[in-house]
């Protein structure tokens, strides 16, 4: 049998494939972002802003639950497998929004919807990895987060400007009716395996780790904790979606506190994931070539200024402003986390290493949606934003001060 190829150009179909795939799992997600906070307050009449972000709090655990086991389940049935059942279980989610009776029915469709993602976009992630090979993982994460998030952001645009002419409910979410038909029927039918590549890489990966892949709960420790490299990049991936899940909450409530329309709420909630996918393209291939740790670094103190350009704004050029800066600063560490998770972990356990990351950094949904939520109740919004920039320009001092760099170690080992 022919050995596989590593390389983007050498699997271009499969690659571009994965890449349309994960633009779908994106656009999921981005149909709630611009109009399910005003579902909530004008349909449901829920006021506390705990309330109101429990569906971020929802979807977060149960995305993070499903990353770490999906990272597990990539290893060991495959990950095809993984990602056609991801998609079946996003299959109710556009009709449960579309006619909800009550919340509990839309805290039930994000806990479908967070395993999903967590299915899907979890192993979209890995075999890209597995495809990229060693020299190009930079990109393949650039390429693969540009897809989602430029979806997120066309999705979220799309949703406001058909709620804004149609309604809240139920003309935005039949978009997720057609995600779901395409996202799934292209990875049943047209996306193939990667496993023969993993078990290649691995065969010349070397004597690391020197006595055999370490056991899950070994994984577990080292990515959380005990691994310099993973365990700084993982508490910046968790901060990371920390203040995701508090703009995904908290900055349509600012928008609309400013007097803003749907249309142009649904205009500045696209903007943010906008910047952040379309900047992928250039901050994954750039962390290939200038190194991980910095452009982490950095991206964590740019965005705790996007986010407190927001606090401070109150006007429609300080929102853009501000959205653009968290974009930007999103986009240096997003990709950038993943490579340096590829650089590190070796192929027999990378996928359980990519698990256990994903699982941390998608509690930081539910983290900053509570914190954000019960600050904003017991001191106001403005200062539950203040908090969480505040957090964000901490994290990325744990970067700097902790990380080394994994992509000269990398160079470094593979000579």
């Amino acid at each position: 049998m022919t050995p596989p190829s590593f390389g983007i150009r050498a699997n271009l179909a499969q690659f571009s494939l994965l890449v349309v795939v994960n633009a779908f799992v994106g656009a999921m997600v981005g149909m709630e972002r611009t109009i399910l906070p005003s579902i909530a307050a004008e349909e449901f009449h829920l006021e506390a802003k705990v309330a109101i972000l429990s569906f971020i709090v929802v979807f977060g655990v149960s995305k993070a639950l499903t990353n770490y086991l999906a990272g597990r389940l990539a290893d060991v049935v495959g990950r095809k497998r993984v990602l056609v059942g991801g998609w079946l279980v996003a299959a109710p989610v556009p009709f449960l929004l579309m006619w909800a009776p009550s919340w509990g029915w839309v805290l039930f469709a994000n806990l479908l919807l967070g395993i999903s993602q967590g299915l899907t976009w979890s192993t979209t992630v890995i075999m890209k990895i597995d495809l990229a090979g060693p020299k190009n993982r930079g990109l393949a994460m650039g390429l693969n987060e540009f897809a989602g998030y430029f979806a997120v952001a066309g999705s979220a645009l799309a949703t406001g400007y058909i709620a804004a002419r149609w309604g809240l409910r139920p003309e935005p979410f039949y978009l997720g009716v057609a995600y779901v038909t395409f996202g799934l029927g292209l990875s049943a039918v047209l996306v193939r395996d990667t496993h023969h590549h993993v078990k290649h890489e691995a065969k010349f990966a070397g004597d690391h780790p020197p006595a055999g892949a370490p056991t899950q709960r070994e994984v577990f420790w080292r990515t959380t904790l005990t691994d310099r490299e993973l365990s700084s990049v993982t508490q910046a991936g968790l901060v990371n979606n920390l203040n995701d899940g508090m703009a995904w909450g908290l900055f349509p409530l600012i928008f609309t506190a400013a007097k803003l329309g749907l249309a142009e709420i649904g205009w500045l909630a696209a903007l943010y994931p906008a910047v952040w996918g379309a900047s992928q393209l250039v901050t994954g291939a750039l962390s290939d070539r200038v190194g991980r740790k910095w452009l982490i670094a950095g991206g964590m103190i740019v965005q705790a200024f996007g986010i407190a350009t927001v606090a401070s704004g109150g006007t429609i050029p300080a929102f853009v402003l501000g959205q653009v800066l968290l974009g930007l600063g999103t986009a240096m560490v997003y990709p950038t986390i993943l490579a340096a998770i590829g650089d590190v972990a070796h192929p027999s356990w990378r996928a359980s290493s990519v698990g256990v990351y994903r699982l941390w950094r998608d509690l930081g949904y539910a983290i900053g949606a509570l914190l954000a939520g019960i600050v904003a109740d017991a001191f106001g919004v403005t200062t539950a934003v203040w908090l969480v920039a505040g957090l964000t320009m901490a994290s990325g001092a744990v970067v700097a001060f902790r990380m080394r760099e994994t992509l000269a170690q990398k160079v470094t080992k593979e000579g």
